[in-house]
């Protein structure tokens, strides 16, 4: 989801997996149907109660699946990494635990690509 001071974030901060006629049209934002759609959806208010927030998100879910930016929104949410808001159908905790996966995995490709095990041995 975007909010005011994310408006005018440029896009080569963000890898497109989308094909290059998309950025030649504008910057992914432009197209995140979330622009349309009221910001208290994808931000909790303060003090919101567990099952208001779990509502909330999954309506704010629901915006993102039907966004054809989604996956632009994602990447660029974990990349920066947005701290709070559903962005590209995931939330704050869920992004976190992407990231995790991510780290995790980058770690276990490290440790078993083949200069690692002749510097482990060495």
């Amino acid at each position: 989801m975007l909010h005011p001071p994310h408006q005018s974030l440029q896009v080569a901060a963000v890898p497109s997996q989308r094909a290059p006629a998309r950025e030649q049209a504008g910057p992914w934002h432009s197209e995140a149907v979330c622009r349309r759609d009221e910001a208290g959806l994808f931000f909790a208010p303060s003090k919101e109660p567990t099952a208001a927030r779990l509502a909330r998100e999954e309506a704010a879910k629901r915006v993102c699946a039907r966004c054809p930016v989604m996956v632009e929104c994602r990447e660029h949410a974990l990349l920066q990494p947005e701290p709070y808001g559903v962005w590209g159908g995931l939330t704050a905790a869920e992004r976190r635990v992407v990231l995790a996966r991510r780290r995790r995995r980058e770690m276990e490709l490290k440790a078993s690509s083949p200069g690692s095990r002749i510097a482990a041995a060495g």
